[in-house]
């Protein structure tokens, strides 16, 4: 018994060594940094503003025929007959139903696309945050704004090196310059 404590304690005091040899490096990766330095990321915003700016443009010009059409009904109201004054109403009220609907489903429409577009992105770039981690012997890597952390120094983030890779992987020029190794 006395020979089973001896080495579970030789053990348990060994244990740290062992670990110690691990490398344990971390480093974080600031994701809306690289959204808005990469090239792909760059190309999906573009993409995006184009789509909202368009549903925007059709918005406004809905806009504008229901702006028109309710002050025909106000200027003309007092000549115009009972019957064509309920119909340019109606007329009125659907217009508006079907702008209530179209911002409804543009703003879904956006929020898809751009649920499609962070897929892609992720996909893209995850093979570069992994070689690059396996390149540095790093044991993790951090979102560095999603994760709960509360501070990292500069000397772990990696962001730049990671646009810089990824801009690479897509065949695009760098973005921002190489960050530090940790």
């Amino acid at each position: 018994m006395k020979k089973f404590m001896m080495t579970v304690a030789a053990a348990a005091l060994a244990a740290p060594m062992f670990a110690q040899s691990v490398p344990a490096r971390v480093a974080v990766i600031d994701v809306q940094k690289v959204l808005a330095n990469s090239s792909a990321g760059k190309a999906s915003f573009e993409k995006l503003k184009k789509m909202q700016d368009d549903r925007i443009a059709r918005a406004k010009k809905m806009d504008e025929e229901i702006s028109t059409l309710d002050n025909e009904i106000n200027t003309k109201k007092l000549s115009l007959s009972d019957d064509k004054v309920a119909e340019m109403s109606k007329q009125l009220s659907d217009k508006k139903i079907a702008m209530q609907r179209f911002a409804q489903d543009a703003d879904r429409e956006v929020s898809e696309a751009r649920d499609r577009e962070l897929q892609a992105l992720e996909a893209k770039i995850k093979p570069v945050i992994d070689a690059l981690g396996k390149e540095m012997g790093l044991a993790a890597i951090f979102n560095k704004f999603e994760s709960g952390l509360i501070y990292a120094s500069d000397a772990i983030d990696i962001t730049d090196t990671v646009i810089t890779r990824f801009n690479g992987a897509s065949g695009s020029t760098p973005a921002a310059a190489p960050a530090k190794k940790p």
